[in-house]
């Protein structure tokens, strides 16, 4: 049977059951006999006590629909339990006209008292006769039996629309408690059970057929109960559980905690809200699983650092055909999360350049998903979790930080203005002085360079590429220019005029223009002004 944990008397049947088994497997004697006997009268009796008890919950459960106000739903529920009790009674009543006939059959009771033993305890033979049949005709009770409990299933799963219950007449090939490599494998189910077994112990094996109907008959009957809140509130399910004072503990501090039983009752399935909204109930454990965002807000707590909030929950079940409901009331605190930026530089961003920050919240741990948006600078996701890149447009930026689209807060920054480039001038491959000049004629080829800041170049060297793209060398004396080329390059052969260069002379270097690679790779121009180098020649 699916669905419940075995009661103590379903236990003990079991047991009951496998001892019958035993006694088959022992040759025929008397004590044997009165064993079965035995067996046979206290299933009897259990089941007797058993079916007491079904009607018993039919009884109360048409008292809760009754008190309820015969609500429709509920007398539908009603309706389903009158038809289980029909369906078991029906099995039942069969059950009971095959011990009957087994028993007028085999010679009745030994001196007319019921109580005594069978005359015919021993019996096999005509046995087989009734309950199997010819051999291989399955014309025998037994298979007729095998197709009224398994539709009994049929009919209590179609009650609750889905396959709530396992069949009971199993041939010995579906049976689990018969091993994989037993003899009895092969067997039917009317062969299994009443094959070379004496008339007592066919009495036996029918009693426990009908205690696996009351089973299922008891079982069904306390889930519609439940379903009205007329079943018994039974804590039957016990687990342990912790309620930490913290789930975070720094180094050096107490870990506290409190550990404590709850209880819940496996007949009923409460349903839960939080804050209003319902929550999924666990149909085993009846728990209820809270889950929602914490969100900045509420009252300041200084001593805990941290927003004190409350949420309420609601638990309500059916109990005595009314709806019972439970309130609870939690306050928890909420820590305003650490934004983290890594960057070269924290303090300042640089306008128009891509400032790459890497924007961890560790509070949040696995439930960081961050988004970005920012005042004053335009904003490029990274491939990794956390990454951002910032291009400053105005003189300061505010980056928003949000996750799971829940606010974490603001990060301010300065906005910093490129550093100028220096122009430096090279000659055979090495810086020339501008104060102590160079012998004439000078150099033969000039080179002309834009030297990044050092700062810059070490915080965003992406964007500090630069290039002098134009520039102009003139060989002058006193005042007046003897020769003159423009570049486009950065180093340049300027022999063709500065070989008539006389000491006294002057080489003097005009830059036009400089440009920047950024981290983009894209050029813009850099507005350096007029920028003047002079090469004294001796």
């Amino acid at each position: 049977m699916a669905g419940g944990k075995e009661t103590p008397r379903q236990k003990m049947i079991g047991m009951m059951y496998l001892v019958l088994t035993a006694l088959l497997a022992l040759q025929v004697s008397s004590a044997i006999m009165e064993k079965f006997k035995f067996l046979d009268d206290s299933l009897q009796l259990a089941n007797g006590t058993a079916d007491a008890g079904n009607i018993a919950i039919e009884k109360k459960i048409e008292k809760t629909v009754a008190d309820g106000g015969n609500k429709p739903a509920d007398k539908a529920v009603l309706n389903k339990a009158v038809a289980v009790r029909k369906e078991a009674t029906e099995i039942k009543n069969v059950i009971d006209k095959l011990r009957k006939m087994l028993i007028d059959t085999t010679g009745g009771y030994i001196d007319g008292d019921n109580t005594k033993m069978y005359v015919g305890a021993k019996e096999e033979g005509l046995i087989e006769v009734i309950m199997i049949g010819p051999e291989g005709s399955e014309k025998g009770k037994g298979y007729a039996l095998k197709k009224e409990v398994n539709m009994f299933i049929d009919d209590v799963n179609k009650i609750f629309g889905k396959k709530e219950y396992e069949y009971i007449g199993l041939d010995a090939k579906d049976d689990k408690r018969i091993a994989k490599e037993s003899e009895q494998k092969g067997k039917d189910f009317s062969e299994l059970n009443f094959g070379q077994t004496p008339m007592v112990a066919a009495m036996a094996v029918l009693s426990n057929i009908e205690s696996q109907v009351l089973q299922v008959e008891s079982h069904a009957l306390e889930k519609l109960a439940a379903e009205v809140g007329a079943a018994d509130l039974k804590f039957d399910q016990v687990i342990a559980m912790v309620r930490p004072a913290s789930r975070v503990v720094a180094a050096g501090t107490k870990y506290e905690a409190e550990m404590f039983l709850a209880a819940s009752a496996s007949s009923i399935t409460p349903t839960m809200t939080a804050r209003g909204s319902s929550i999924v109930v666990d149909p085993v454990t009846k728990l209820g699983k809270v889950s929602f965002m914490a969100q900045a807000g509420g009252a300041f707590d200084a001593k805990e650092n941290a927003f004190k909030q409350m949420w309420e929950g609601k638990v309500t079940f059916k109990f005595k055909g009314k709806d019972t409901t439970f309130t609870v009331k939690t306050d928890f605190y909420v820590a305003k999360p650490v934004i983290q930026i890594q960057s070269a530089s924290v303090s300042a961003l640089y306008r128009n350049c891509g400032n790459e920050l890497s924007v961890q919240v560790p509070a949040l741990g696995q439930e960081y998903r961050p988004n970005f948006t920012a005042t004053g600078a335009d904003v490029i996701k990274g491939a990794k979790l956390g990454e951002v890149t910032l291009v400053p447009t105005g003189v300061a930026v505010v980056l928003k930080v949000s996750s799971n689209g829940n606010m974490i807060g603001e990060q301010p920054f300065k906005v910093r203005l490129i550093p100028r480039p220096e122009i430096q001038v090279q000659g055979g491959g090495r810086n020339i002085n501008e104060k102590s000049g160079e012998p004439a004629p000078g150099p033969s080829n000039i080179t002309v360079r834009a030297i990044p800041d050092e700062s810059f170049k070490a915080f965003l060297p992406k964007d500090a590429r630069y290039r002098v793209a134009a520039w102009e060398c003139t060989l002058v004396r006193g005042k007046r220019p003897i020769g003159s080329q423009k570049y486009t390059t950065e180093t340049a052969k300027v022999s063709s005029f500065t070989s008539q260069a006389q000491p006294g002379d002057r080489i003097m270097i005009e830059v036009t223009s400089v440009v920047r690679t950024n981290y983009q790779n894209k050029t813009e121009v850099v507005n350096l002004g007029t920028v003047i180098k002079n090469i004294p020649l001796h």
